[in-house]
């Protein structure tokens, strides 16, 4: 618990000033969680003598990242460009002896649009028109309904939610943490639309915050198990162990994809 604690300081240390300033600083913390992400994915693989092609998939979720961030209409020109060079370059394996490239290419590009596109809503959500706020507001529902859902579900929880990816899931635990993440939603819209400055002020209220609450910690417990499909396929507790008590890149922001791509489309589309 204390190396939990303490590496939750100095995420949080380095973290927040990059969330408030945004700009270069948040694109490079995100990118390295983004790469660094990519890495113990062709890692988990590896581990099953799979092989994705490890610059071609950490390259591709960076310059796809870089694009959405900096270039947006060259972004699926990016994309679309690293899947050719993933089948190029799994072809050449193939005639070098490499009997499951076919396989290996599918688990490259898998990487490259999961977590180089879809990752990339973590920029793009921070890009909205007061974005730093609707950040503030969106990745703490994630957090909320991990908590929640853990806290219940340690002491209270007898139905297992999905006995062969996560046994310590509960459906008592998930359940909390949908109400958990509705009430924080309705809290925070309501501060964020008439406490102090207001800087959602008409954008928001405490309904709509339950709502976004409620999708999101319905949805992003399946990113959570869907990391965990990863290192259960590897054979492996943690992604990595680069953070003290809390596993690696893709522990940490298995939920935070999940959040930023639902809460950027519920944002976009229902609530501007």
């Amino acid at each position: 618990m204390p190396r939990r604690v303490l590496t939750a300081l100095a995420l949080a240390a380095v973290g927040l000033p990059a969330i408030i300033y945004g700009g270069i600083f948040y694109f490079l913390l995100m990118g390295i969680f983004l790469m660094g992400g990519a890495w113990e994915y062709v890692r988990l693989y590896r581990a099953v003598q799979l092989e994705p092609d490890e610059v071609v998939t950490i390259g591709g979720v960076l310059v796809t990242a870089t694009a959405r961030f900096f270039f947006a209409d060259f972004a699926p020109v990016m994309l679309a460009l690293f899947v050719l060079i993933a089948m190029t370059v799994h072809v050449i394996a193939y005639e070098r002896g490499r009997d499951q490239a076919g396989i290996d290419f599918t688990v490259t590009v898998g990487g490259i649009v999961y977590l180089g596109w879809l990752g990339s809503y973590l920029l793009d959500l921070r890009n909205l028109p007061d974005g730093v706020w609707w950040f503030m507001l969106i990745l703490p529902l994630v957090w909320a309904g991990d908590t929640g859902a853990y806290s219940i579900g340690a002491v209270y929880g007898k139905h297992k939610m999905s006995p062969r990816l996560s046994p310590k899931k509960s459906w008592e635990g998930y359940f909390a943490g949908i109400v958990t993440a509705m009430y924080v939603g309705a809290l925070f819209s309501y501060a964020f639309s008439s406490l102090g400055p207001r800087p959602l002020h008409g954008l928001i209220d405490p309904m709509k915050g339950a709502f976004l609450g409620l999708v999101i910690s319905a949805l992003t417990p399946i990113g959570d198990l869907g990391e965990s499909m990863f290192k259960r396929q590897g054979g492996l507790k943690d992604s990595s162990n680069i953070f003290p008590g809390h596993g690696g890149f893709l522990d940490r922001i298995d939920s935070w994809i999940w959040g930023a791509a639902i809460g950027y489309f519920i944002i976009r589309y229902f609530i501007f």
